[in-house]
């Protein structure tokens, strides 16, 4: 009886959570939807979400490539197919690894930054005083960091698809023994706008993820120090999560049977 005690106890508990995420969804895009628009917190968002995460998002689309590359030609030199590297490159980038990669960077970087932030503000009373001013929390502080996502992942994710190609050109050219112009003829061959559109459309939402998660465990962080720790990790956990499941769902949506 205990243990069916717990499991219906953790069901609830998890039904509950739930509830609130969805309730905090609808209020976040309620303010996005709405007037006034906060132009400059939106800039400085974007600055924070977009720009400053571009140096570890091209640093690990680079890499990727690289090994995309590398591990690609190993495989397939034991069927005699090697000329398929710059194939597999393109489309393993444009359809997975750009936007899941640059995904997980920027959960890892912005969804912690955010709930940290929000989190402080929630222990030193600055969203109350907000509120005794009159401003709308959700306005201010939630709805311009679901816009920079939205806006910022997609953008970051075709830099990766760029910079992760351009990783695995370099790899073909330098160590596998490819020719420049016919790997690029072959990648430009089967670059698909049905696998960029695809890429971007996961981006927009794991950026929607993101924004949501961290701004969610940031303003629900209980008291004290420990508490803002506690919700900044679940923030990163939640939105990690939240990408690879959401990955699933849109490959199957955009190639599924």
């Amino acid at each position: 009886m205990n243990l069916l005690a717990n499991i219906g106890a953790r069901t609830i508990s998890m039904l509950v959570e739930a509830g609130k995420v969805a309730i905090f969804v609808s209020k976040g895009v309620w303010a996005c939807c709405s007037w006034p628009l906060y132009m400059g917190e939106l800039l400085k968002q974007m600055l924070n979400a977009g720009f400053f995460s571009i140096p570890i998002v091209g640093l690990t689309a680079v890499f990727s490539g690289m090994v995309i590359a590398l591990q690609t030609y190993v495989g397939f030199a034991k069927f005699s197919g090697e000329s398929a590297v710059a194939t597999v490159v393109i489309v393993a980038i444009t359809r997975e690894l750009g936007p899941v990669m640059a995904g997980l960077m920027v959960a890892g970087r912005t969804s912690a930054s955010i709930a940290a932030e929000l989190g402080s503000m929630k222990i030193s009373e600055q969203i109350d005083a907000l509120e005794i001013l009159g401003v709308n929390p959700f306005r201010f502080l939630v709805a311009p960091r679901i816009l920079a996502c939205l806006i910022c992942l997609p953008l970051l994710t075709l830099l990766a698809d760029v910079i992760g190609v351009f990783g695995g050109f370099l790899v073909g050219t330098t160590k596998l023994g490819f020719a420049s112009r016919p790997y690029m003829t072959q990648t430009l061959a089967n670059l698909a706008a049905d696998d960029v559109i695809c890429g971007l459309v996961k981006s927009a939402c794991f950026g929607f993820t993101i924004a949501v998660f961290g701004c969610f465990y940031g303003f629900n962080s209980a008291r004290g120090a420990k508490s803002v720790g506690e919700a900044t990790t679940m923030a990163v956990v939640a939105a990690c999560m939240g990408i690879l499941i959401l990955n699933y769902i849109v490959t199957a949506m955009f190639f599924g049977a």
